[in-house]
């Protein structure tokens, strides 16, 4: 076990400072996309209704392994999107970002779908009040109805951000540095101390996502729309 820690725990914060970053630009990039294809959704052209629709319907039921992998393949390798400036560090850096587009493709449609929950539940007299005054719907959308849906969807929203923390492990299919890359690697060097391995990867997630759901837990609480 010491030589288990000895190799492993200098690695540990590193891998998890990756996750922790590759959450937090996926899950800001999310939101905004996310946000985007809910306004679509409930838009009164219905050319938006229906793109909105069309790549929720099309992304949320396509494996994110695939979708990491296409970004990686298809846009860079095949398309030459590059993400990341030239420098020695740019396969790694170009690789951190690929997935990070990733996650936001695919976890946007789960946001866009929990805010529309929320929209359902504004009250439809006010959004025909905002329109009787001459409000547009993007006014309407981003003013009426949009602060109260998300206050009300803060607590689904927090299980999106700890769904999207553990499926960051997908990101080591195309070699970025995250825990669950660290966690092969000691896997290969440490084949006898695999139960070992797995608690410790186990619970560095486990604080990461009891934290995240304590902090959501308490916003929805404290921001929660009183009806």
């Amino acid at each position: 076990m010491s030589e288990l820690w000895s190799d492993m725990g200098p690695g540990l914060w590193p891998a998890f400072w990756v996750t922790i970053k590759l959450t937090f630009w996926a899950a800001l990039g999310s939101v905004i996309w996310g946000t985007v294809l809910a306004g679509m959704r409930v838009s009164p052209v219905p050319v938006m209704r229906w793109v909105g629709t069309w790549y929720v319907n099309i992304v949320r039921n396509t494996p994110l392994t695939l979708i990491v992998i296409f970004c990686s393949v298809g846009l860079y390798q095949n398309l030459g999107l590059a993400l990341a400036p030239e420098n020695e560090n740019f396969i790694d850096n170009n690789n951190f970002w690929l997935a990070v587009l990733g996650f936001i493709l695919y976890t946007s449609t789960f946001v866009c779908e929990t805010l529309r929950s929320g929209i359902n539940t504004v009250p439809l007299g006010q959004a025909e009040a905002a329109r009787s005054l001459g409000m547009s719907f993007t006014q309407v959308f981003g003013v009426i109805v949009l602060p109260q849906a998300t206050r009300s969807v803060i607590g689904p929203m927090g299980s999106v951000l700890i769904a999207l923390t553990k499926n960051t492990t997908i990101a080591s299919a195309i070699g970025v540095a995250e825990a669950s890359l660290l966690m092969k690697e000691q896997i290969e060097n440490h084949a006898d101390q695999v139960v070992w391995i797995f608690v410790i990867i186990a619970v560095g997630f486990m604080i990461l996502t009891l934290a995240e759901g304590y902090l959501f837990g308490f916003l929805a609480r404290r921001w929660a729309v009183r009806r």
